[in-house]
């Protein structure tokens, strides 16, 4: 599946990494094996460059700890320890412990799980959702990271995307609330860069002084958990200024006057100890964001792990309503595209929703360890299915996640490159493909271009896709129906087969040719400058009869902040540079340009507890601890420390994961995680 000469191949693909960049990339084939991987110079967002991690991807499809062949495990659980088999001996005996559970204790005793190890669409979500509807098997709520952030948008606009992210070139003032750019979004920035050439300011709204708040024109480090706090007082401010397009207000808005009412509470001073702004830098915030247009608000991930989470996307919302940005192009509210893209695509006639089980129950991802645990939980969970992530690591309160997948009576199965820190735990690990060994429709929730992955090299051993992993388990399981042995192709080509007419142009020959595939919007789309918001009104709603119909507050608010113990430091943590969550975290050079774990502290906090710069140290509360080196930072503020995301060896030399100190804080609603919502102390360590 290349396109020259079996010695010599250029073969074009995309990254299928969790990230709003979705990079097209191109391979080097020489003699079978991959032997360059560069950023595609053609493709209006990669324009050529990768990130610092996927730049040396193919040290990871070669690495020497790559799962290579069906493993069983012969030891106890957690220490890793397998003999290889065939994948007829594997399959045979998975299908024949599954019929067990489900004549027993019924499918739903099977839980898969699974996250965005992939994205790409036909390797993440496609007959794995067909199997297991089909089978009756637990439903997975995959709610932890966009579901938040979606669903408190849309509950202020009817849907959770907004203006075309290439549109930010256009904007004169970029406000990038609750997102580290440069690290998790990196080719989006030379966009900002030219907006700001243009005479764009860029303002970081953050917590921590991060590398994108380092190159802002301006940094507000608001409290964890504030920002709804400094939206309401902006609005208060917008409001009291006559600072409002009343036009547009009363043409495409619901709710005005009542809102009027709810920010009278809200003045800058009013709110400036929760906010941690003085009212002077906030009263400035918000007429600057009111009066220069196009103006352009970009909230990403940071905030949406927080109890409020949905809350604050869903006041945030509030303000380009107000000013009647969305009336010209660069303004607005921009963040992820992936709804606009599945709107699109034809999903029911992927997944065949018709043919799942009815009234089968749901676990959100979140409470893995709480649900593995639980006595009371009928069926029990009985047996895990772990694709796509890794979630020893990467899912709150990690010592119950262990606790539970230590059981000796749970029969887990991970499909995977690596021995993952979940594929310790496991009773079989079965050898999964790269992102160049397999074929992929990728979507991107960073822009409007859609890829077609391309294999570039064969299969490294007997590794498979997760396609062909769950064809290969239907059939041990004796299923016959056809749709669970459609090809890779013949599911791109059914999810291609949409009527919508932004989809009209991409064919599955056109994205074979060339690669990716511009979705058809009109380069000056405007998504809402005359109104058509999606809304049960079909106006923008200041004010929600939905949410106060399922008991929630209808206007905007601060939300339920969570408040620590006194004295107690608000963890917050973020994405690094060289790994991707736990991604990456096994490869030489990824650990050693990152160092081991460390937290964070502002140099207040570090004197009252006398700690010093590279004292070993415990980051500790009611759940657990993990040992770090201690920085003192200007980056922080008092009352917060940092760490870094995922996994990395601890001070001692030993695993350490910021996840044994978080609980499975629920959000207030879409389901998520409060990660953010975390406290703890730090203290000296005795450990030499």
């Amino acid at each position: 599946m290349t396109n020259a000469s079996p010695e010599l191949s250029i073969v074009r693909g995309a990254c299928g990494h969790d990230c709003p960049d979705t990079c097209s990339w191109i391979v080097t084939v020489s003699k079978g094996r991959a032997e360059k991987l560069q950023g595609n110079p053609d493709h209006p967002f990669t324009r050529g460059t990768l990130c610092a991690k996927v730049n040396h991807y193919l040290e990871r499809v070669y690495h020497e700890q790559r799962v290579l062949h069906p493993l069983k495990r012969v030891g106890p659980k957690g220490q890793g320890r397998f003999e290889r088999v065939t994948w007829e001996e594997a399959l045979e005996d998975i299908a024949g412990r599954w019929k067990a559970i489900i004549a027993k204790s019924g499918a739903e005793a099977i839980l898969p799980y699974s996250s965005a190890g992939t994205q790409g669409l036909i390797q993440m979500a496609s007959l794995d959702r067909r199997l297991f509807g089909l089978l009756g098997c637990t439903n997975l709520e995959r709610n932890i990271c966009g579901e938040v952030a979606g669903t408190g948008i849309a509950s202020t606009q009817g849907v959770g995307y907004g203006a075309d992210p290439e549109d930010i070139v256009h904007s004169r003032y970029i406000v990038l609330w609750g997102t580290n750019t440069i690290v998790t979004n990196l080719h989006l920035w030379p966009i900002i860069s030219e907006a700001r050439e243009r005479g764009a300011k860029i303002v970081v709204v953050d917590p921590i002084r991060t590398r994108t708040a380092e190159q802002a024109d301006w940094h507000l480090a608001v409290r964890p958990g504030s920002d709804a706090a400094l939206a309401l007082a902006m609005m208060h401010v917008i409001i009291r200024d006559n600072l409002v397009d009343h036009d547009y207000v009363s043409r495409y808005a619901t709710g005005y006057a009542e809102l009027v009412q709810r920010v009278q509470e809200y003045s800058p001073a009013a709110v400036a100890d929760v906010v941690g702004l003085d009212a002077l830098t906030i009263e400035q915030f918000a007429r600057e964001y009111a009066t220069t247009q196009p103006a352009l608000l970009r909230p990403l991930i940071g905030i949406e792990h927080h109890r409020n989470g949905a809350m604050m996307f869903r006041t945030i919302a509030c303000l380009p309503i107000l000013i009647g940005a969305w009336r010209v192009r660069g303004g607005g509210l921009s963040r992820s595209t992936h709804g606009l893209q599945f709107s699109t695509l034809n999903t029911d006639g992927l997944w065949l929703p018709q043919h799942n089980q009815k009234n089968v129950r749901s676990l959100n991802m979140r409470d893995l360890g709480n649900d593995l645990c639980n006595p009371l939980l009928t069926p029990p969970v009985r047996s895990l299915c772990v694709y796509n992530c890794n979630p020893a690591v990467t899912i709150p309160n990690q010592p119950q996640v262990l606790r539970g997948l230590q059981r000796e009576d749970l029969f887990t199965v991970v499909h995977d490159l690596f021995i993952t820190d979940t594929a310790k735990y496991a009773d079989y690990v079965l050898p999964a493909t790269s992102q160049i060994e397999h074929l992929d429709l990728v979507p991107a929730w960073g822009h409007h271009y859609l890829a077609l992955n391309r294999p570039a090299i064969e299969p490294v051993g007997e590794a498979v896709a997760n396609t062909e992993f769950f064809r290969r388990l239907a059939r041990a399981l004796g299923r016959t129906e056809l749709w669970l042995y459609d090809s890779d192709e013949q599911l791109i080509r059914t999810v291609l087969d949409s009527s919508h007419p932004w989809i009209a142009p991409i064919t599955y020959e056109r994205l074979w040719a060339e690669g990716f595939v511009r979705f058809n919007p009109e380069r000056n789309w405007l998504p809402f400058a005359e109104g058509g918001f999606p809304t049960k009104s079909g106006k923008a709603e200041l004010y929600s009869q939905t949410l106060l119909d399922h008991g929630l507050d209808p206007l905007p608010s601060s939300g339920d902040m969570r408040q620590g113990s006194a004295g107690k430091l608000q963890l917050i943590t973020g994405k690094t540079l060289h790994f991707l969550n736990s991604g990456y975290s096994h490869m030489a050079r990824h650990c050693h340009r990152e160092g081991r774990l460390f937290i964070e502290i502002n140099a207040r906090d570090a004197e009252s507890r006398n700690l010093v710069e590279g004292a070993l140290v415990q980051v500790y509360n009611e759940q657990g601890q993990v040992s770090a080196e201690c920085r003192i930072s200007p980056r922080v503020r008092p009352g917060i420390v940092w760490m870094p995301f995922g996994g990395l060896q601890d001070a001692t030399g030993k695993f350490g994961s910021v996840n044994v100190l978080t609980p499975e804080e629920p959000t207030d609603w879409g389901g998520g995680s409060g990660f953010y919502d975390t406290f703890v102390d730090v203290r000296l360590s005795n450990t030499l």
